[in-house]
């Protein structure tokens, strides 16, 4: 047996398993530098004040958009009423941005110097990171030299990079849309081609006539071909509907079945078409994406047990790498990673009666980070009593939780029942004892609920759920009445890349319709009535001026904002597309059409795709009837596809780790400890055509083989070269 390791590789390695296994509990890649300053200026990087400062910082700067010219610090958005806001002096936005860029081009280069030159060529992100902060610096500049009057701000609409850079998920899920595209393009171009024949039909089927008393639909919707096109666009989300058909349709009641024939192509089959595909598409990507996560995981943990395998003394005729429970007891003590993971794997590493791991076994061990618990409840009391054990099991079965559940639904009905009967009464006349009596009976449930439920379970077991401590409360303290909240939102984690894409989205398209739009819409007075003259102007139903919708502008961001989310909607969104082409340019419809593409279509699919996923998977779960246990667990998105994610393989892993570009795995030292069988049996495995080694040495039996240091440092000294050459 040999062991070549000094206190100083100890330290070294024993830091690098540590990195390698942190990298695994946060899916991080491990392509980075491995040298002791590296390490720790990697950690330092990835601790907790570290991302919360950057964190900070793009919050601050994506906030700015709110204080800065137009500031959004006025009391309403209604241009007739607003009054000028506070606008802050030059230089007070841009000393604040300043600092954030300096924060983000110390996070650029530490990441930059951290990965290296050759991974850095590599990562198109970090490349676009740096891009974006070049370009708004220089946009910073101009922004100084013209006194902040330029009207125009480029690096505005950038801020929502800093973002996205800044979360892997969201990046993943980007990766996914982007590649979910080219499937969508396809029924979006479908819908294009439905959406321009029947606009061709329609100009034909109402044409201008000579009567121009019947010619109603032609001037309201189909007097050119702009207007058709966005007619039939916005009776696609049927906003319009049923406002569009009645003109024909009170001439001649066949008239309707265009229209119906229209709707039903177009949004019942066609749309519903575009969701399914999203769903099947951008299912598939995401399980890529989160099987990559999975790599990574397992590639962390692998490389983990790479690196300490030398702090451990092998025989010599052995055939497999070990490392020494010691040894992971001490890189656990350093490990930054949650309490009850660390304490589950401490509890298994003791309960192991062998003093060495295996690859398999190490990697078993850290299995535990693939749950995501969030609690473990007390024990239920053990009672002696045969009658109390009784009560215990009655009282504890689910099924008195659900009959709560019913007992809280007659509550409400009886409540409502109460108030509808009463709604036209004056307060005198009602007779308020059969309510009164109502809710006595229902507190007296609920407080007998309460007790039987804390006999049974325990007061530590019970006041563990927040759902009894959210009864007791209402019950103790109200005491009026108690909601049972049964559903966890465990779907609110899954959707936060979701969210961040979205905001993403709309910060985007707020800056740039404040660009576009910018005191575009002018006050015409307070006009609250159908059809009112304004000077020479008639002001029709369903318009802009008529519906005021005048605080829906993009004179500020917040403003923006809202306008944008009410456009996603669609309700009345043939409104904003009216009026803002009437106030700026026709082109302005293009710029609603593709913010409604973007929002209504493409996000609201893939929502509804994440949502169907987790329902799905729930389902099959109640299906199963998986057995309860005392451990809640929560599902992310990694869980959710966690039955159909396949493991890497042994020949995956090693070939990844042998392409590291700053972990040297093959070197002198390591393989001089191990015979030559057990590295060739590696390269057979590996596959790599490494069979030129074998013919540049005369070898005698393996099993009788005995290297000394210096021979077993030659010819590994070949075989490091070999592999090298064979991975690149």
């Amino acid at each position: 047996m040999m062991n070549l390791a000094t206190g100083t590789d100890n330290d070294l390695y024993v830091n690098q398993a540590v990195v390698f296994i942190e990298d695994a509990i946060q899916y991080r890649s491990i392509n980075h530098r491995v040298d002791s300053k590296s390490l720790w200026l990697y950690r330092w990087y990835y601790s907790r004040i570290c991302q919360w400062i950057l964190s900070l910082t793009i919050t601050i700067i994506l906030a700015l958009a709110f204080i800065e010219t137009p500031s959004s610090l006025t009391v309403t958005s209604d241009i007739r009423y607003r009054l000028p806001p506070w606008n802050p002096p030059c230089g007070l936005t841009e000393s604040i941005e300043l600092l954030c860029f300096l924060v983000f081009m110390i996070d650029v280069s530490v990441k930059s110097y951290l990965i290296g030159w050759e991974e850095f060529r590599k990562t198109k992100w970090l490349m676009a990171y740096i891009l974006t902060l070049i370009v708004s610096l220089a946009d910073w500049v101009v922004s100084l030299s013209f006194s902040c009057t330029e009207s125009v701000r480029i690096r505005r609409i950038l801020r929502p990079f800093f973002l996205l850079q800044n979360s892997s998920m969201m990046k993943k899920t980007l990766k996914s849309i982007n590649s979910t595209l080219p499937e969508m393009a396809s029924v979006v171009l479908l819908l294009a081609v439905h959406l321009s024949l029947f606009t061709m039909f329609a100009m034909l089927l109402f044409a201008r006539t000579k009567d121009g008393q019947q010619d109603k639909e032609w001037v309201g919707y189909f007097r050119n071909l702009p207007d058709s096109l966005t007619s039939l666009l916005v009776l696609l989300t049927t906003a319009n509907n049923p406002d569009v058909m009645l003109p024909a349709y009170s001439k001649n009641r066949a008239y309707s079945i265009f229209f119906i024939l229209f709707t039903v192509l177009g949004n019942l089959f066609l749309m519903n078409l575009l969701t399914a595909i999203i769903y099947n598409q951008f299912r598939g990507y995401l399980l890529k994406s989160v099987q990559s996560s999975l790599f990574r995981r397992r590639l962390g943990i692998r490389a983990a047990f790479e690196v300490l395998c030398p702090l451990k003394e092998t025989p010599a005729n052995a055939q497999e790498l070990y490392v020494s429970a010691g040894d992971l007891f001490q890189v656990l003590q350093k490990v930054e990673m949650d309490s009850r993971c660390k304490q589950a794997i401490t509890r298994s590493l003791k309960t192991c009666s062998c003093d060495r791991l295996s690859a398999a076994q190490f990697q078993k061990l850290f299995e535990e980070l693939d749950k995501d618990a969030i609690k473990q409840h007390p024990p239920s009391p053990e009672y002696q009593s045969h009658f109390m054990r009784k009560i215990q099991l009655a009282f504890g079965h689910p099924y008195f939780g659900y009959l709560g559940n019913v007992v809280a639904l007659a509550n409400i009905v009886s409540i409502c029942v109460v108030l509808v009967m009463d709604a036209d009464k004056q307060p005198s006349e009602r007779d308020d004892f059969f309510l009164g009596a109502i809710n006595c009976f229902f507190i007296l449930y609920y407080l007998l609920e309460m007790l039987l439920k804390i006999l049974a379970m325990g007061l530590k077991r019970y006041l563990s759920y927040p759902s009894n401590r959210f009864d007791g409360l209402l019950t103790g303290i109200l005491l009026f009445m108690a909601l049972v909240v049964t559903t966890l939102l465990d779907l609110v984690k899954n959707l936060r890349a979701f969210a961040g894409i979205l905001v993403v989205v709309f910060y985007a398209f707020a800056i740039t319709g404040i660009m576009l739009f910018k005191g575009a819409v002018v006050p015409m007075g307070n006009i609250s009535i159908v059809n009112t003259t304004s000077g020479n102007r008639t002001l029709q139903c369903g318009t802009y001026e008529q519906l005021e919708y005048w605080p829906n502008n993009f004179d500020d961001f917040a403003a923006a904002v809202v306008t944008l989310w009410d456009v996603m909607v669609v309700n009345n969104w043939q409104v904003f597309l009216e009026a803002f082409s009437r106030y700026s340019s026709p082109w302005a419809k293009t710029y609603f059409v593709a913010w409604w593409l973007i929002s209504s279509v493409i996000w609201v699919n893939l929502f509804v795709a994440l949502l169907l996923e987790n329902f799905i998977h729930k389902w099959d779960r109640r299906c199963h009837w998986e057995p309860l246990s005392d451990i809640e667990y929560q599902r992310t998105v990694e869980l959710m596809f966690r039955d159909v994610l396949e493991e890497p393989t042994e020949e995956e892993l090693m070939e990844r780790l042998h392409q590291h570009p700053h972990l040297h795995l093959c070197t002198d030292f390591c393989h001089a400890q191990y015979p030559c069988s057990h590295y060739l049996y590696q390269l057979e495995a590996h596959k790599r055509g490494y069979m030129q080694v074998l013919d540049m040495f005369d070898f005698p039996d393996e099993t009788s083989l005995q290297l000394n240091l210096e021979g077993a440092g030659q010819l590994l000294h070949h075989l490091h070269f070999s592999l090298a050459a064979s991975a690149n």
